[in-house]
This record gives C-alpha cells, sequence and structure tokens, in this order.
C-alpha cells in the first residue's frame, strides 16, 4: 500500500526521474564504470583462459569495487537531503500535516532517493556482460556481487535518510552522513578484496550473511526515523530558527562546546561582548560570531566525536606501530578536511543568494577582496582547526619514533604543510562553487565532486594501474598525473634517516619523491590563485551591476 498509493513516491519520482541531471550522471557513472574495466581489461596479445583465470577474476573485483565505491559515495547525497530539503523548503510542516503515515513518508522518500541509484545499477549490466566471456567467473558469482550492492545502497540510503530527519540543514546532513559510512565503505572494500582469493567463502557471507544483518539495520534506522515524523520534535522551527548556544549546551548529551575555553574557542569564538574595531571585517566579525554557529553546535560536536573515534584506532596502528604507513593515517586527516570543508565554505556566498541578502551585500562600502577574505577566513579557521585536532598526534608519533626514523621531522613539517595546502584549497574550490551556484546544497555537491575528481582518480587509476601493469611508462604517467592529489603526494613524502642527504644529491634516492612534492605545492598554489581570481572576478561583475 505504501508504495502503490504513495503521493511523496509519486511526486519525487516525477521530479527527479525527468530532470536533466539525472541523464547526465547516468551519462557520467557508465563513463566512470566502462573506464576502470577498459583500464583492467587483458590487453596481451593471447590470454589462455582454459589454464587461468585471474585475468577474469580480477576485472570483476576491480568492476565491482569500482561500482561499490561510487555507489557508496552517490548514496547520501541523494537520501541526505530527503527531509532536511523540506526544511529547507518551509514545506515540513506541510507534508507532517498532511493524512500520510510517517511509514509512507519515510518508504517514499526512501525509495525516490534510492530509485536514481537503481537505474545506474542496472544499466551496468550490460558492461559486467563484457567481462563474463573471459570465463573464472559464474553467473551466480555476478548476481551475488549485485546482490551486496543492492543492500549496501539500502543501508547507506537508510543512514542518509536518518540524517535527514535528524538535522535542519542538508549540508550538516550530508557531513555526518559521509562519516558514517565512510568506515563501513573502508571495511567493505577490504572485505571484498580480502577474501577475492576464497570465492565460496565471500559468496555464502554475501548471500547468508549479510543481507539480514544489513537490511536489518536499515530496519531500525527506518523506524527511528518514522518515529521522529510521528513526534516531530522540530515542529515551527522550519529549518530557520536561531538556536540559543547556551541553552543548547546545557541540554546537550556527550561533548559540550564551551567557546570561552581553549581549545574550543579556537573554532568557536565566544559572543562579542565589546565594539568592533573599526579596522575590522564585519563580514568575517558577523560569519565567526554568528552565522556558523546559527544552527547549533550538534552537527559539529557529531563530526568531532566521530571522526576522533575513528582516528583512535588509526593513529594507534599507523603512528604507533607501523609508523612506516603514516601516509596512510594523513590520508585520512585529508579525507576528514574533504568533508568538513565545503560544509562550511559552499554556502558562503549562496546562503546571502538564498536569504536574499546578496544585492544588500554588495551595495555596502566593502570591498570585493574584504567579503572573498571574510567568508573564506570563517569557513576555513574552522574546517582547519578541526582538521589540527587529528594532526597533533603526529608530532607525538615521530617524537617517539625520532631513533628509529633519524631526521623525520622534515617529513612532519611537509605532513602539515600538504595538509594546510590542501585546507586552503578545498575551502577556496567550495567558495568559488559557492560564487557560481544558486543553492547551497548544489555548491557543495560541486565541491564534493570537484575534489572527488581531483584527490580521488589519480589514487585509484595509481591502484589499479599497478595492479594491473608492469609498464613503467605507465606509471610514470600517472605519476605525473597524481600532482594534484594530496593523498598521492603524501605517499611521496620519504621516510628514512637520510632525507636531508638525499635531499640535497637527487641521485641517491629521494630527490625525486622531495620534487614531485614540492610540485604538488606549485600546482595547488596555481590552482588556489586561479579560483581567487574567479570569485573575485564575479563578485567585481556583480559589483559593477550594483552601480557602485
Amino acid at each position: 500500500m505504501y508504495l502503490v498509493e504513495n503521493p511523496v513516491l509519486q511526486r519525487e519520482l516525477l521530479t527527479n526521474l525527468r530532470a536533466n541531471r539525472g541523464f547526465v550522471l547516468m551519462l557520467v557513472y557508465q563513463m566512470a564504470l566502462a573506464s576502470v574495466l577498459l583500464v583492467a581489461y587483458p590487453s596481451g596479445q593471447r590470454v589462455d583462459l582454459s589454464t587461468d583465470s585471474s585475468a577474469a577474476l580480477q576485472l570483476v573485483d576491480f568492476f565491482f569495487l569500482g561500482q561499490y565505491i561510487l555507489a557508496s559515495l552517490m548514496a547520501p547525497t541523494f537520501a541526505a537531503g530527503a527531509i532536511s530539503g523540506e526544511k529547507e523548503r518551509k514545506t515540513y510542516e506541510m507534508l507532517l500535516a498532511s493524512p500520510l503515515h510517517p511509514w509512507a513518508i519515510v518508504i517514499g522518500k526512501m525509495v525516490a532517493s534510492l530509485t536514481h541509484l537503481a537505474v545506474l545499477i542496472i544499466a551496468s549490466l550490460p558492461i559486467i556482460m563484457l567481462a563474463l566471456p573471459l570465463g573464472g567467473v559464474s553467473i551466480w558469482e555476478v548476481l551475488a556481487a549485485y546482490l551486496w550492492l543492492v543492500i549496501s545502497v539500502i543501508l547507506f540510503g537508510s543512514i542518509g535518510l536518518a540524517c535527514s530527519c535528524g538535522f535542519r540543514r542538508t549540508a550538516s546532513s550530508l557531513v555526518v552522513a559521509y562519516l558514517i559510512i565512510l568506515p563501513l565503505v573502508i571495511l567493505g572494500a577490504m572485505f571484498w578484496r580480502g577474501l577475492a582469493s576464497a570465492g565460496n567463502v565471500r559468496l555464502n557471507l554475501i548471500v547468508f550473511v549479510l543481507p539480514p544483518i544489513y537490511l536489518t539495520i536499515s530496519a531500525l534506522l527506518c523506524q527511528w526515523t518514522a518515529r521522529r515524523l510521528l513526534y516531530p520534535p522540530d515542529v515551527g522551527s522550519e529549518g530557520k530558527d536561531v538556536i540559543d548556544l547556551e541553552e543548547e549546551s546545557r541540554n546537550a548529551v556527550g561533548m559540550i562546546i564551551q567557546r570561552d575555553q581553549f581549545p574550543d574557542r579556537l573554532f568557536a569564538p565566544p559572543r562579542r561582548t565589546a565594539l568592533m574595531r573599526d579596522d575590522a571585517n564585519p563580514v568575517y566579525d558577523k560569519e565567526i560570531h554568528a552565522e556558523l554557529f546559527s544552527q547549533g553546535t550538534l552537527m559539529l560536536r557529531l563530526v568531532i566525536q566521530i571522526s576522533m573515534l575513528l582516528a583512535i584506532p588509526l593513529m594507534a596502528f599507523f603512528l604507533f606501530i607501523w609508523p612506516e604507513y603514516s601516509p596512510w593515517y594523513i590520508s585520512y586527516v585529508l579525507v576528514f578536511n574533504i568533508l568538513v570543508a565545503p560544509v562550511f565554505s559552499s554556502g558562503s556566498l549562496t546562503s546571502e543568494r538564498e536569504r536574499q541578502t546578496l544585492e544588500l551585500l554588495l551595495t555596502t562600502q566593502l570591498k570585493p577582496w574584504q567579503i572573498i577574505w571574510g567568508k573564506l577566513l570563517a569557513g576555513f579557521r574552522v574546517s582547519y582547526v578541526l582538521t589540527m585536532f587529528l594532526m597533533w598526534p603526529m608530532v607525538l608519533a615521530f617524537v617517539l619514533g625520532f631513533t628509529v626514523y633519524g631526521s623525520n621531522w622534515m617529513a612532519v613539517i611537509a605532513f602539515f604543510a600538504i595538509v594546510f595546502v590542501a585546507a586552503v584549497f578545498n575551502s577556496v574550490s567550495a567558495m568559488l562553487c559557492s560564487a557560481l551556484s544558486k543553492k547551497t546544497s548544489v555548491a557543495m555537491l560541486a565541491s564534493y565532486s570537484i575534489l572527488i575528481v581531483i584527490y580521488f582518480l589519480p589514487a585509484a587509476a595509481w591502484y589499479i594501474g599497478g595492479n594491473v601493469t608492469n609498464s613503467q611508462e605507465v606509471m610514470g604517467v600517472l605519476k605525473d598525473i597524481s600532482i594534484a592529489s594530496p593523498l598521492m603526494t603524501s605517499f611521496w613524502v620519504p621516510l628514512d634517516s637520510n632525507m636531508l642527504r638525499e635531499l640535497s644529491d637527487p641521485s641517491r634516492g629521494n630527490g625525486g619523491e622531495w620534487l614531485v612534492v614540492g610540485l604538488y605545492f606549485l600546482v595547488t598554489g596555481v590552482l588556489i590563485s586561479i579560483c581567487l581570481g574567479v570569485i573575485a572576478t564575479i563578485l567585481g561583475n556583480r559589483w559593477g551591476m550594483t552601480g557602485r
């Protein structure tokens, strides 16, 4: 009944599936999967499939791993704004006042959010059929892999829908959903690749063990969402109310942010009790004291607690037990900043447009660079301080391992510099998307897309290339492509006792790696300058349109 006669589902399907972005998304998704298949497809002139089917097995593993990662990244983007979008459009109370049962709303939003992914998954069938003639993979293994993919998407969608119901803004629900889903995606990828050789074990787990667990968790999350819709605690807010931070801190459960104490005041300065200085930037002062925290600190507290909870085992393994694998911990820090930076910077200009205050801001006596500097610094300050909370164990780890790694203080400086430059670029690119978009949700998705393309695609290409080819020329090209990715650059930082000597003499071994690190700073600096120039040009043109 909830599926056949569901006006929420019908309305969402009509508006979403007919949009142009749906066809563009299908094209991009198919091209991405086709590129994975093309790179991993056996390229030898003669392939003996009767005696060795490892090429076919590896091809199918890469295909489903790539599809799993892509689907997991897209599932929260569809579901995380399903209910919070109603709050932002001021239709939340109308939806609750309708005669629809809460379960009808939940099922309608859930199915409508995942329909895009269902269409994409079905459309990938012709691509995987190209790998079946290679042999070594049965049709039942392919069907089992698709079953695991479908139930994973359902789980990720239910997490995104629960976050969408719990937060007032799509940006907040999206970043919390990503932080929860990220470790699940990593564990799923490790499970898929780790049991690649144990075909029957992996097949039994996918068919008989994982579906009940995934579906039970999804049902519990949907039940919580339906109960929250039945007894909504946020009726009347419309997602636009201003929260009293002092009262919120008194009623908060778990971590409490105290804005007048260190280190909380680094990212959440206390309320102003005196007049603003004459030389102060009013845009920055307004953003850092009021705008960023007008909707409360619930999302911020959850982000800090989840990130620190995930960082504890990672820092234990990658910094203290196996410090030679410290770039993996830096990658986690970079991924955290990728998730957080767009939240605080992608709405810098679109929020003014949504409140219809952009023209008022542009007609003030503020110069364009003052607006850019104030908006950018406020969002960057919060995201970077949160990121630095995860970086302090790096210093302790390298101090404790100083006798083993000798001159590793240069590696510590390099890691901090990589994280800083990447954080600046993440905030600047998010602000550029905010200047080019009309809605905050569109700007955030655009910024995430840009960062994924620049950061993750080179890493994926390097990983696939290292498994399917031994050509040094190909790996050299992939290394050149990865210059703009801090995830890859962190792995080129040398970790040995002769770094200073080899830096002065590149022929000794590590000079080439330091050259790649230096090129990353140069390329990223150029990209940051270009983005700032485009933002200044956009504001300058609008400045001229106001007649000032």
